[in-house]
């Protein structure tokens, strides 16, 4: 079959999950190599995974190098992204596009201009959890969907003491953690029209933990981190939106969807094994089982802490498999890019005191086929990654 020969930009944590995929999990990825500014983690990942370490120059000079998967800090993106795309490369790249609208629109209208694809995470909206979901609200389980609310916490500068991109633009905590609740909104409800909102400045942080190098330091985080906003859908659906990375850390994930018919109650969408449960008048709170594949279980060696990220990947297969077929993708630049400005248009909303207009849209991503599964039966993959192929 063919394959689909693909780079890693990028050798942070995140890297792990990544990689592991690309090299077991994914038949379409053929990882060829792994590259990092710091030469520390490209070697151990190297190492671990067996890729070989490549600059940035060679990766661009690689004619066969068709897909790169970017995986640095938010902050990082745009000059990253825009680099690969000049250089011919088709790119997927972990959530969000960049830290500004402007040139997220720049980097979309970019790829379009030379033909490219570019993909951009969250792809949890392809886990076994909110593909369920869609398949309830697509055969009408819950009737014409109404209304949804999404809520989460954190305490995002307390986070921002182990992992320093936090602290940067790009790292606030509805870019790094609301980002997932607003792409699972958008995937099973399709465009926004407008939305409004409030949102706060961050405040100022004094570092609490000892080992992580900055105790008695004060900083605040350069993006806010608490975000009160209400979107209307071109569906005429209305949402709530509440993210407040200035609670505790003890995270309360809250992913509703109201209907005419009935209530669905999601797990984490930061998950791909999130939980759907179906309420119904007269009838008691029922646990859907899952109709879909991906749902973040472990395929190949025991799991491990490095594990959390389960699935993640999936929307950079979902890419490699629309390349071969010459069709679109659903992790798509387009999508990414309306997820980015819902969160603009709530900071433009709060600063002007307005409703903010959107100027972008998207299509609805399908909804991946049922009937396939994780698990491995008699040495033979029963196999998940078969629903991303003709979809």
């Amino acid at each position: 079959m063919e394959k689909i020969r693909t780079a890693v930009v990028g050798c942070g944590m995140i890297s792990y999950i990544y990689i592991k995929n690309f090299r077991h999990l994914f038949s379409v990825i053929d990882l060829v190599g792994i590259c990092d500014n710091n030469a520390q983690n490209a070697r151990e990942k190297s190492e671990l995974f067996n890729v070989p370490v490549m600059t940035m120059d060679e990766i661009k000079a690689d004619p066969e190098i068709r897909l790169v998967v970017n995986l640095t800090g938010p902050a990082a993106h745009y000059p990253v992204i825009r680099e690969l795309l000049e250089a011919g490369k088709n790119v997927f790249t972990e959530k969000m596009l960049c830290a500004d609208f402007e040139q997220g629109k720049e980097l979309v209208a970019l790829a379009k201009e030379k033909g490219l694809y570019l993909g951009v995470a969250p792809d949890t909206f392809l886990g076994a959890g909110l593909q369920t979901a869609r398949l309830l609200i697509d055969r009408g389980m819950i009737g014409e969907v109404t209304s949804a609310r999404a809520a989460v916490n954190r305490s995002q500068a307390l986070n921002s003491e182990i992992f320093r991109f936090i602290r940067n633009p790009g790292g606030g905590f509805a870019y790094d953690v609301g980002v997932y609740y607003v792409t699972a909104l958008l995937s099973l409800l399709g465009p926004v029209r407008k939305v409004t909102g409030f949102v706060s400045e961050s405040r100022e942080h004094e570092a609490r933990i000892l080992r992580a190098g900055d105790f008695g330091k004060t900083w605040k985080t350069a993006d806010s981190n608490l975000y009160a906003g209400s979107l209307l859908f071109e569906s005429g659906a209305a949402a709530t939106l509440h993210l407040d990375g200035e609670s505790i850390d003890e995270e309360q994930s809250s992913l509703v969807i109201y209907g005419t018919e009935g209530i669905l109650k999601l797990g984490d969408p930061n998950s791909f094994n999130g939980s759907v449960r179906l309420i119904r008048n007269n009838a008691p709170e029922t646990v859907m089982p899952f109709t879909h594949g991906f749902t973040g279980t472990p395929l190949y060696g025991p799991e491990t802490p490095a594990d959390y990220g389960q699935h993640r990947g999936v929307g950079a297969a979902v890419m490699a498999w629309a390349m071969i077929e010459n069709r679109p993708h659903r992790a798509s630049a387009d999508l990414g890019l309306h997820t980015m400005e819902i969160l603009h248009g709530l900071d433009i909303s709060s600063k002007e005191e307005k409703v903010y207009h959107m100027t972008t849209t998207f299509t609805q991503p399908i909804p991946l086929p049922t009937g396939y599964t994780d698990q491995i039966l008699g040495g033979i993959r029963c196999d998940a990654e078969g629903s991303l192929v003709n979809g």
